[in-house]
Formats: C-alpha cells, sequence, structure tokens
C-alpha cells in the first residue's frame, strides 16, 4: 500500500470519499433486500405497485418503451461502454478508459448475477410469489447495468475530456435520467418489482463508485489529475 503514500492530498481524500461512497451504497442494497426477505414495508409496496392497473402499449408507443429498456439491456451497453474506452484510450494513449470499463462489466455480472442466483425472485408479471423459485428477477440487472454503464461512460469523459464540448455537461443529470427511465418503462411494463429496480440501481451506484475509487487509488501519468 506504499503507493497510497505518493498519491496528492486531494486524489486520496476523493479515493477515501468513493469507497465510502460504495460502502453506503452497498448497505442501502442490504436494507432493500433484508425488506425483501422479511417482508416488510417495501414487499407490501411492491404488491401495491403490482395492483395498479398496468395499460398495454401498442404499435409506436410499445417500440419506445423497448427502445427505452434497451438503455438498460447489457449487450447494447457494454459494446456502447467498450468502444468509447476504446476510442478514449486510443486518444490519451491508455488502456485505463479499457481496463476500468472490463472490470466495471465483470463486476456486474458477477456480483448482480450471483445475487439473482442467490434469491431467485420471480417477475411480477409471473407470480405473485417472490422468492425462491425459478426467476432471477431481483436484483434488477437493467437497472444496475444502466447506472454502472452510463455511469462509467460519464466519468470517463469527464476525466479524460476537461476541454471543449465537455466542460460544463451535467453527465450525471444524463445517467441519473437514463436509470430512471429505464426503471420506470419497467414498471410500466410489469416486468419487475419496484424492490427490484431499487435493489438493482443501490448495487449497481455501489459497483461504479468502487471502480472509481480504484482508479483514485491508482496513479498513471496519462491520465489528467
Amino acid at each position: 500500500m506504499s503507493f497510497l503514500s505518493q498519491l496528492p492530498l486531494e486524489r486520496k481524500a476523493e479515493m477515501w470519499k468513493a469507497f465510502r461512497g460504495s460502502i453506503w451504497l452497498f448497505l442501502g442494497f442490504l436494507i432493500v433486500t433484508q425488506q425483501v426477505l422479511a417482508k416488510g414495508y417495501l414487499y407490501r409496496f411492491d404488491r401495491w405497485v403490482k395492483n395498479l392497473k398496468h395499460h398495454t402499449f401498442k404499435g409506436n408507443a410499445s417500440h419506445l418503451l423497448l427502445a427505452i429498456d434497451d438503455l438498460g439491456l447489457r449487450g447494447f451497453t457494454a459494446t456502447v461502454l467498450i468502444l468509447a474506452a476504446l476510442l478514449i484510450g486510443w486518444r490519451f494513449r491508455s488502456w485505463r478508459p479499457f481496463n476500468l470499463s472490463v472490470l466495471s462489466l465483470l463486476l456486474l455480472n458477477g456480483v448482480v448475477g450471483l445475487s439473482k442466483l442467490a434469491f431467485h425472485q420471480v417477475k411480477p408479471r409471473l407470480a405473485n410469489d417472490l422468492l425462491h423459485t425459478t426467476g432471477l428477477s431481483y436484483p434488477s440487472g437493467h437497472a444496475a447495468n444502466a447506472l454502472l454503464s452510463w455511469g462509467l461512460l460519464a466519468y470517463l469523459i469527464f476525466r479524460y475530456t476537461h476541454k471543449e464540448p465537455f466542460v460544463g455537461m451535467r453527465l450525471h443529470w444524463v445517467v441519473g435520467i437514463i436509470t430512471l427511465s429505464v426503471c420506470i418503462v419497467s414498471l410500466m411494463r410489469d416486468t419487475h418489482w419496484f424492490s427490484d429496480l431499487l435493489g438493482g440501481a443501490l448495487l449497481g451506484g455501489s459497483l461504479l463508485v468502487f471502480v472509481i475509487a480504484i482508479d483514485r487509488a491508482i496513479p498513471s501519468v496519462k491520465q489528467p489529475s
């Protein structure tokens, strides 16, 4: 850990702040998980949302919802993230954007995938009973993927392009809007419980901030400070 002592104080502060943020977000995920397992208030809220009338969308409206839903699709977002990371890395002659992207995708598939296998929650449109059956609904991979993949892309753009046209852009708002839109569409299409989406977003956020903490912890002469 001697390399930590060589970090500038500002960068070291950013690293510890990111690690703490990752821990707090993961604790939020654990609280949501406890509510689902214990059938608490969030579990009952899921059923209240489930019992709301769900409109059937057809035609162009259906295509629009599916397009928004694809913003949380792993294959699509992973392709965009990897290509963008390679482009940024080529521009700045660094493998770090690509390495961070690969790390984030490995964490996403590993942590979220194992969580799905552990809980086996059924999607709301298929059944009313939640856990330990044949489903893979909790936590939502779409929510986790949208926040982690688009969030890391925004971070890479911010970190590597301090010049125009990116100066002043509120990219975190773009990430928030994309993630929220994916979650709303999932509720409208009755493909996820509310707790799935909340848990997935918290877990994806935790992994995102963890990757950022690692990036701040390991110095690079080719990366802006």
